[in-house]
């Protein structure tokens, strides 16, 4: 079953952006290492073969050029109004098949966001599907039917936050997508996966053990 997606990407402004993760990636600075972050991410879902249409939410001129060269379409971000309403206001520019990703998951593959999406389809008529993370309390995926409203309840306990509103876990072998940064230790994880490039760039040189240190 193939369906055609529209993907929402909110961006914070990189200056405050991943606070936990500053100084996980000595000499690098941390907006470079934000930027790249959500770089990989946008890339991997660009190439993901169900996948119309990306749209990023952001009020940050490089995150909107890096959008914008890869073919995105940008949404300006509305100011000091949180995540779940940078998702909200995406995906009320979306139409069809909707879904939210996080914008740090640098070792995203293309194919397995693609099982995701496509696993989204199956199952009730009308009901919202999330993936949580690796560890299992937060989501890096929110996806939702026409006519849906994508309702995200992103931030701390967000797995359990979105289960009570109704909407339904995805079980799958998707390390890649489940594997979202926001410490150190996460990103040493994220590299022994696979980093995308513009994160491997940044990373070279350093020992994935060092990030954490």
């Amino acid at each position: 079953m193939t369906q055609p997606w529209t993907v929402v990407v909110p961006v914070k402004r990189l200056a405050a952006a991943k606070t936990r993760l500053r100084g996980g990636l000595p000499g690098v600075p941390h907006q470079d290492l934000a930027l790249a972050l959500a770089a990989d991410t946008l890339a991997a879902v660009r190439a993901c073969p169900v996948v119309s249409e990306v749209l990023v939410v952001t009020d940050d001129t490089r995150v909107a050029d890096e959008a914008r060269s890869g073919g995105a379409r940008v949404l300006p971000d509305v100011a000091d109004a949180g995540l779940n309403a940078a998702f909200r206001h995406g995906a009320a520019a979306a139409a069809g098949w909707v879904a939210g990703l996080t914008a740090d998951l640098p070792a995203l593959r293309p194919a397995e966001l693609a099982a995701a999406l496509r696993a989204a389809l199956t199952g009730p008529r009308g009901v919202r599907r999330f993936v949580a993370d690796a560890p299992g309390t937060g989501t890096v995926l929110l996806a939702a039917p026409p006519g849906v409203p994508l309702d995200p309840r992103f931030g701390p306990g967000s797995a359990a936050a979105h289960a009570a509103s109704g909407a339904r876990p995805l079980t799958g072998d998707w390390p890649s997508l489940r594997r979202d940064v926001d410490t150190a230790d996460d990103l040493a994880a994220a590299a022994r996966l696979g980093l995308g490039q513009r994160t491997t760039a940044l990373t070279a040189g350093c020992r994935t053990e060092s990030f954490a240190t």
